[in-house]
């Protein structure tokens, strides 16, 4: 059996952390960002800049799970710092697709020559920008990045064609 598993994160420079229970509250330069663990039942501590995850059992998944935790928490450091940024590109062979955002809704217009509209949903607070053929979105929290993102792809996704013929759609080009 492998021993007690446990990580230990230092909080960087100018980001304040909170523990309620389980629930960890990250507060950065652009913004808050809150996360309940109780599903994992880790033993999570705050000691002034020093955050503890611990496992409360022996085992190789246990282990797994501290770590899983522990990035979870190192992308909210990041989200609250600098943020996140996924970076789409449009892709077509004939018919010209138009990308706009309408309030929390991307519409995708003239999809593989398509009258009606393709509706992809934002997640969260997250910015999208359209310019040309590339789409960017920006945002804090990575999980609804990651979301809006395939939003996008999915609703561009083509059905009972040839994928390798047919290669029309939005897709992410790089993450940062």
């Amino acid at each position: 059996m492998s021993e007690y598993a446990s990580l230990k994160l230092n909080v960087p420079e100018g980001v304040q952390v909170s523990l309620s229970g389980s629930s960890v509250t990250v507060i950065g330069p652009k913004g808050t960002l809150t996360r309940d663990f109780a599903h994992t039942r880790m033993n999570i501590l705050l000691s002034g800049n020093e955050i503890t995850i611990s496992s409360p059992q022996k085992g190789r998944r246990l282990a797994a799970l501290v770590g899983t935790v522990a990035a979870h928490i190192k992308n909210m450091f990041k989200g609250v710092t600098t943020g996140h940024t996924y970076h789409m590109k449009v892709a077509y062979a004939h018919f010209p697709i138009t990308v706009k955002v309408a309030g929390k809704q991307v519409m995708i217009e003239n999809f593989m020559g398509e009258r009606s509209k393709r509706v992809a949903n934002i997640v969260g607070n997250v910015k999208v920008i359209v310019q040309g053929d590339e789409i960017t979105l920006e945002g804090i929290d990575k999980e609804a990045l990651g979301q809006t993102a395939a939003n996008i792809h999915f609703a561009t996704h083509v059905k009972k064609m040839d994928p390798r013929v047919f290669q029309d759609g939005v897709y992410v080009s790089g993450r940062a």
